[in-house]
């Protein structure tokens, strides 16, 4: 597995999105990302300092991702598609990216922590989200601390509040979660939903609902092992509801 690479046509790709001329990464945060991975990991790269030696940043990228194995350019594509000098709105063009990476070469994530979880269903949860700030703060909140192996109420209580959020925002409302139930129903009836399908996302919302308030808001009796069922059930939740409103 550390022999083999992302093939090279992904990774040009993956450059050509990242350092993009006017949504990219400058050269000198290139250098400067790709060299702390170089440490981390004991590999030369060709570009180590900036100014660089290659006709434009796009290729200088191409060639340091080259230098790494298969799990390496991995880490190193999906974390660049979140780097800090980015804004925080996101982007349709690096958030597709990383669903392709995580969908297509999901064998080169390794034993990362927080890996049990759907990857693919959380990035594109994140980006069907991208609209819903509120609720992608509290939904990346949940996540960082299931990363950081903090199986904490507060983690699961992250998650109602970004399920909650996205609710108040398509509904239209100020409802608690608990108070959503007929507005949620009609919302998937108004939108084209069946009924069969309204009449299950109500009861699952109540179940939910009542999980939460069993196990999260009034003790610390939350069971570890369920939590990952939880996450992945609240991303289902939310990305078919805006998909739903979208699609109206």
């Amino acid at each position: 597995m550390f022999d083999e690479k992302i093939p090279a046509t992904f990774v040009q790709y993956a450059t050509d999105i990242l350092a993009d001329t006017n949504s990219g990464l400058s050269g000198s945060n290139i250098v400067k990302e790709t060299a702390a991975y170089a440490v981390e990991y004991d590999v030369n790269i060709p570009h180590q300092t900036y100014p660089f030696d290659a006709p434009n940043k796009r290729t200088a990228l191409f060639e340091n991702l080259q230098a790494f194995s298969g799990p390496q350019q991995y880490r190193i594509i999906k974390e660049l598609c979140d780097h800090r000098s980015f804004a925080p709105t996101g982007n349709k063009k690096r958030d597709d990216l990383k669903i392709r990476l995580v969908t297509r070469y999901q064998q080169f994530a390794g034993e990362a922590v927080g890996a049990d979880i759907n990857e693919t269903l959380i990035e594109e949860t994140k980006h069907w989200l991208d609209q819903h700030p509120g609720a992608l703060a509290s939904y990346n909140s949940a996540l960082q601390k299931y990363d950081g192996g903090v199986f904490l109420r507060n983690l699961l209580d992250d998650l109602r509040l970004s399920l909650e959020s996205l609710l108040k925002s398509i509904l239209g409302n100020d409802k608690s979660l608990e108070n959503q139930l007929s507005a949620l129903g009609k919302f998937i009836t108004d939108n084209g939903g069946s009924k069969e399908l309204s009449n299950m996302f109500v009861k699952l919302l109540d179940y939910y609902a009542k999980y939460q308030n069993s196990y999260v808001k009034h003790n610390d009796g939350v069971i570890e092992e369920e939590i990952e069922f939880i996450f992945e059930i609240t991303s289902s939740f939310m990305k078919h509801l805006i998909r739903i409103g979208k699609s109206a």
